[in-house]
Formats: structure tokens, C-alpha cells, sequence
């Protein structure tokens, strides 16, 4: 089932704080779905479906809708890390054109500075598990890997990593919810201490608590709004499997979400005004932007040279919050904050100094898992409400 034009996002907040030692999950989520709501000109009574991830406490959506007092005739849940929220915009919108529901709300939240991160770990729950353990595998030490496999094939560089940081970085300063506001240059980021080889200190994304959410309508609710929507034109999803433990460490899942949602949208690389691209490490971002089918496989640490990510002029504008590099990473679940951007930019909302000029369409996408072992990807194409 197509979605495109079947379904609009209405509503998007972030929570403002990236410290929040008062409060529970369950209160966030709340926060950032009365905060959403209040952006779409709705309210909890005209929600009639619910997403959350494993972020969310107890069982889930059946905890989140009594606490939330929400009346639904559908649910659903999502476990596939960073790409979760990525992929439950474009599940609300095919549920929606379903018929399943009209009003959609997603919400995200977390409180890792505080408290650990609840999940289904990738390294530690896997079937593999048991042959990966011995070896000591952390998150950051499977990009790594992967990200010295791209430095062999290919020839990239740790400066053409700091890149990515630095775009982020001058992005951040216009944010002052960022949680790192200071821009920082090429030789800081590869000057800043080595967590895991080739990755540094400041290839790593912040750690922060928070939350979003987005709301997900009809096209009638859509057209009684009064506030500016963006249309859902595309969405695609794929699993990257550790294929037996022959896995080419060199791309990700986009290789075969990012075809299928442009497919769906009716667009190319070519009509993509802005990008949101899940940037847990640099080298996601890097391996995205080739898999996607921006740049040739290989040539990604070329394509981001001479601030070819930095808005609002750049070949491809990407992460103007700063993104999880410097704004906000809650959980382990953070490309919500990626489908927030998105919509900011398409309707003009983002700051002045980062706003896309007539931004059309935009790409959010989201990786979960890890670039080492296995992972899944999520891509979604939005555009203004006329696209």
C-alpha cells in the first residue's frame, strides 16, 4: 500500500531539556505528546493511535495510553533502535490509510544521563551473541570496525569524518537547546581523545535525556487544521544482516530503504532540499549519505568536503538542530528528532541562520543498531502539503 499523500504530519515537539533528573520516562512522553498535540491544534481526545518503542515503560503503548487517558481503536510498537520513529511515522501513515485511525501520536522519551537505557541490545541479546561476547563488543567499537573498513576500502579519513562533527557543530550554535553550542574545526575533532580507533571523542554523538513527538493525520483532519502540515510522499524500510558473519562492513540498510522510499515519494536524490541523517557516530552519517544514493559508494568522504553538509547553502544541508552529534541523542531511539527537523524545515520553522531556502521536500532517516553487526534503516520523504 502506497502512502504517499495518504497521511500529513501535524505536529511536532521536542522536548526542550537534555538534563531532566525529575522526572519519570512516563512523564516526558506525556510532555512531548500534550507539546505535539498542542502544535497540531488538537488535543489528547482526538487521538485514536498510538506508537511508541521500548523506550516507553511497562508494556509499552497499553501502559503510555492509560497513562496518557487515550481511547484508540489502534496500536503499535517498533523495536528497531534510531530507525524506530522513522519507521512509525510511515507506519501511522499506512495505518491511517487503512482506515485504522485518523489521528496518530508517536512520542519518544528518555533518561540515560540517569538512568539506564531499557532495550533489546543489539550485542548482548542477538542469536550470535554467544560467539560475539568473548571478543568484548561495545557500540562504539562495532563502528569503529566499521569505519576502519571504510578507511581501507576506500581511502577516507579521519578529517573527512571531522566533517560531518564540524557541519553539526556550526549548525548547534543557533540552537539553544543544543546541548553542545560551540562549532568546533576539523583538527579539534581529530585532536579530541580516541574512544575506539579510528573514532574520537568527538565522532561520538551527546548522551542525553529528553524526548519528542510527532502527530500523524488524514488528509480530512489535515485540511480543518489551521497550521501548516507536511505531506508524507515516501517511506522504506530494510533489515542490514550480519549475513552468517560475512557482512560488508561498508554499507547499511539505506542501500535498500532509500530506493524504496524514493520510489513511493516519486522523487530522486536530486529534488532532496534537506536532509535529517542519523548521525549516532560520523561514519553513519558517511555511509548513509552513499547509501541513500547521494554520492557513489566510497566517495562520501570527498562529497562532505568544503561544507557540502552546512546549511543553508550546502550540496546537501543536513541536521540543522546540530543532530545527535551536538543537539540531542535521548535514548537510544533519537531519530525522532531527525522527522522534528524535517518538518521544521519544510515549513520554514527552522532558525533563520540554517533555514533552507524554499525547502520543498526533505529526508529523514534513521539507523538503529549497529553498522558492525546488524542493523535496520528507516527513510522517510516528507514535502509541504502542496509537493
Amino acid at each position: 500500500m502506497s502512502v504517499r499523500g495518504k497521511a500529513f504530519v501535524a505536529g511536532v515537539f521536542e522536548h526542550p531539556l537534555r538534563d531532566i533528573p525529575d522526572r519519570s520516562t512516563a512523564q516526558i512522553h506525556a510532555e512531548v505528546a500534550v507539546g505535539a498535540l498542542a502544535d497540531a491544534g488538537l488535543s489528547m481526545s482526538d487521538v485514536d493511535g498510538y506508537f511508541c518503542s521500548g523506550d516507553a515503560p511497562g508494556f509499552g503503548p497499553l501502559s503510555m495510553a492509560d497513562h496518557l487517558g487515550l481511547s484508540l481503536s489502534y496500536m503499535d510498537t517498533l523495536e528497531m533502535g534510531g530507525s524506530s520513529y522513522v519507521g512509525q511515522v510511515g507506519h501511522a501513515a499506512a495505518a491511517i490509510a487503512a482506515g485504522k485511525c485518523s489521528v496518530a501520536l508517536i512520542t519518544l522519551a528518555g533518561r540515560p544521563r540517569h538512568e539506564a537505557v531499557r532495550r533489546m541490545s543489539a550485542l548482548q541479546d542477538s542469536p550470535e551473541a554467544p560467539f560475539e561476547q568473548p571478543y568484548g563488543p561495545t557500540t562504539v567499537s562495532m563502528y569503529a570496525l566499521a569505519a576502519r573498513r571504510h578507511m581501507h576500502e576506500y581511502g577516507t579519513t579521519s578529517e573527512q569524518l571531522a566533517e560531518v562533527k564540524v557541519a553539526a557543530s556550526l549548525h548547534a550554535q543557533h540552537n539553544p537547546n543544543a546541548l553542545l553550542r560551540k562549532p568546533v574545526t576539523v583538527e579539534q575533532v581529530v585532536g579530541s581523545r580516541m574512544v575506539s580507533d579510528p573514532l574520537h571523542l568527538l565522532d561520538c554523538c551527546v548522551v542525553t535525556d529528553g524526548g519528542g513527538a510527532v502527530v500523524v493525520v488524514s488528509p480530512e483532519i489535515a485540511r480543518s487544521l489551521h497550521r501548516p502540515v507536511a505531506k508524507v510522499l515516501g517511506h522504506g524500510e530494510a533489515p542490514k544482516h550480519s549475513n552468517g558473519g560475512r557482512i560488508d562492513l561498508t554499507h547499511t540498510g539505506a542501500l535498500w530503504s532509500g530506493p524504496r522510499a524514493f520510489q513511493e515519494a516519486g522523487v530522486t536524490t536530486a529534488d532532496i532540499d534537506y536532509a535529517s541523517i542519523y548521525d549516532s557516530f560520523t561514519i553513519t552519517v558517511l555511509q548513509t549519505i552513499e547509501d541513500l544514493g547521494f554520492c557513489a559508494k566510497g566517495e562520501g568522504g570527498r562529497f562532505v568536503l568544503d561544507g557540502a553538509l552546512q546549511a543553508p547553502y550546502g550540496k546537501l544541508p543536513f541536521n540543522t538542530d546540530g543532530g545527535g552529534l551536538c543537539n540531542n541523542h535521548p535514548t537510544n531511539r533519537g531519530g525522532i528528532t531527525k522527522v522534528v527537523e524535517a518538518v521544521r524545515q519544510l515549513r520554514g520553522e527552522a532558525h533563520p541562520a540554517v533555514q533552507v531556502p524554499d525547502c520543498q521536500i526533505a529526508l529523514a532517516h534513521g539507523t538503529g543498531g549497529s553498522l558492525g553487526t546488524r542493523s535496520g534503516s528507516a527513510t522517510l520523504v516528507l514535502g509541504v502539503a502542496d509537493a
